[in-house]
């Protein structure tokens, strides 16, 4: 998920994720500000890959002052069906599975 505050913009990150083969679906609420979904399978480790370097090239994963990486969070479907937003929500996965938050290289 990417939160926006620009919807053509998000409009052209969807559009682009799934023109370049980064996801098969991606999708934004119509809202001037929401969320843009990226769908993608829980245990597909390439397309994760694929999914997290399309989001740093393209600057969709904010840094703290010091210049680390957010540890951002991936929410699954059935979290979503299941209602957990807000505080119910605890995410199965976060970017430091996947990148070091310090040097945005790949761990594995």
């Amino acid at each position: 998920m990417y939160f926006f505050k620009d919807n053509d913009f998000a409009a052209k990150i969807c559009d682009k994720a799934v023109t370049d083969g980064v996801v098969a679906e991606a999708k934004h609420s119509n809202a001037p500000d929401g969320v843009c979904c990226f769908y993608l399978h829980y245990d597909d480790k390439e397309a994760h890959k694929r999914c997290i370097t399309y989001f740093l090239e393209n600057g969709l994963i904010r840094k703290t002052k010091a210049g680390k990486l957010y540890n951002i969070s991936f929410k699954l479907n059935d979290q979503i069906r299941n209602g957990e937003y807000g505080s119910d929500f605890v995410s199965e996965i976060k970017l430091a599975n996947f990148v070091d938050l310090e040097t945005g290289k790949w761990i594995g």
